[in-house]
């Protein structure tokens, strides 16, 4: 366990970033080595695979209900050294997580053929789509339990051991993508659906031996069967702070389905186009979210120890280091985003239109930048509704312009693009406003003079 009370805040949050965005871009890695086969089918089956694989932000928008609350309350307890109480959170939430794995199971199943057919552009990318959730839903089940020990540990600042994990179960999602999808050496090609399967393959093995080696890595956390009951209380404690977490991810599967569904009549390719680049920009976001995610339990265990002058300290230093890195990636693709999706596809229309939305979208990249160095600083307050508030101000500045645009005749796929600006911009502003209204009512009058660092 790391005791992130002391020294350099800079020196904390570069040695927990690095570990956690050398694991991000593996773990983001499933979903584009599943994309790089499955671009071998047809435009139909990216377009298939793309809309269907916005089930990862449901997922991820459940999973946050377990993940975020265990970061917050755990960090907040090894910061005021109340072991007793970390060790009955993590039991806690570890068994609220194992409901919401059954759940997301039989939910998933039941819902994901008609989903992946109302989001396609034609049969037959509804037909790849579903076929691509069927393998890939148990997957999401396994995220939870996933989230909870990830989160826990990175809670105790510990980082590394799951970073390892990621990386050898991406080597075998490598080795399986070819095999399931494309038949290589079994001669029975899977398709869309080998693309889901490998990827849970490989989720589940990385589960397995993280359960397996958790005593061996951290001497704080423990399983105890009696510790797992549930506890009205805990319970509510994880929900007030992971729920908000939760819609926060679900406006994000809202908004991203209402892309899909409103460029539509642009026809597969548009939506091949958009689902490559999205997923290429999610990959380039991975060291600005490592950066977020850091500096939340560094954060956390400085707001449960009283040091709230170190709290103000973690959020200047991860502003700097997020704007940085997007600005960074903003070159990047205004310079070559041909480079950045011609390994997915070979087919020009497809191309083009990834070009054009990482040209114009990469123009709100610091703007997502600050948006993520706040919902970190959120977590680690343990008041997450902020943050769902921002992200819901997209409803009005996104999504309902988008739905105006898809019936809208004269308008061009770039339309969408440049409001995707206006609104990043927006929340990105709102969110710099509610941090400093929470930093006014966590942190006590002393800190007062350092409250213009949230406003610089």
């Amino acid at each position: 366990m790391s005791d992130l009370t002391r020294g350099p805040i800079g020196r904390h949050i570069l040695t927990m970033a690095g570990f956690l965005a050398a694991g991000l871009v593996f773990q983001s890695a499933y979903f584009l080595v599943d994309l790089y086969f499955v671009a071998r089918i047809g435009k139909q089956a990216v377009a298939g695979v793309g809309s269907s694989g916005n089930f990862l932000y449901l997922g991820l928008a459940a999973a946050q209900l377990v993940g975020v609350g265990s970061l917050s309350l755990i960090s907040q307890a090894v910061g005021r050294k109340d072991e007793a109480y970390a060790k009955l959170v993590f039991n806690q939430v570890l068994g609220l997580s194992l409901l919401l794995s059954l759940i997301a199971l039989v939910a998933g199943y039941a819902v994901a053929g008609p989903v992946a057919h109302a989001l396609g552009a034609d049969a037959a990318s509804g037909a790849y789509g579903q076929a691509y959730l069927y393998g890939y839903l148990p997957t999401l089940a396994c995220m939870f339990p996933m989230t909870v020990l990830g989160a826990s540990l990175r809670a105790c600042g510990v980082v590394r051991p799951t970073m390892v994990l990621q990386s050898v179960s991406v080597l075998l999602n490598v080795i399986l993508a070819p095999v399931l999808i494309a038949g290589w050496g079994s001669g029975h090609p899977l398709g869309a659906f080998g693309a889901g399967l490998a990827t849970s393959i490989a989720n589940a093995a990385s589960l397995g031996v993280l359960a397996a080696i958790l005593p061996r890595i951290q001497s704080l956390l423990r399983l105890t069967g009696r510790s797992m009951r549930p506890q009205p209380a805990v319970w509510l404690s994880l929900i007030k702070v992971g729920l908000p977490a939760s819609g926060e991810f679900l406006l994000m599967f809202t908004v991203n389905l209402a892309i899909y569904w409103s460029i539509r009549r642009f026809g597969p390719a548009a939506q091949a186009g958009y689902g490559i680049g999205a997923r290429v920009m999610q990959a380039l976001f991975l060291p600005t979210m490592a950066v977020s995610f850091a500096a939340a339990p560094v954060a956390g265990q400085n707001f449960g120890a009283g040091q709230r002058g170190r709290v103000i300290e973690t959020f200047r230093t991860s502003l700097m280091y997020a704007c940085g890195l997007m600005l960074a990636l903003t070159v990047i693709c205004q310079w070559r985003p041909e480079a950045l999706a011609a390994p997915f596809t070979q087919e020009q229309g497809v191309i083009a239109v990834t070009c054009q939305y990482l040209r114009i979208v990469s123009w709100n990249f610091v703007a997502i930048g600050v948006v993520f160095t706040c919902s970190g600083m959120f977590q680690a307050l343990g008041n997450t509704v902020p943050a769902f508030i921002s992200s819901a101000t997209r409803l009005a500045t996104f999504v309902l312009p988008c739905l105006f645009l898809a019936g809208y005749a004269p308008a061009t796929l770039a339309d969408f693009w440049l409001v995707s600006i206006a609104s990043a911009t927006l929340q990105a502003g709102f969110s710099l406003w509610l941090l400093r209204r929470a930093f006014r009512a966590k942190l006590p009058p002393e800190a007062a003079s350092d409250m213009a660092l949230v406003s610089a």
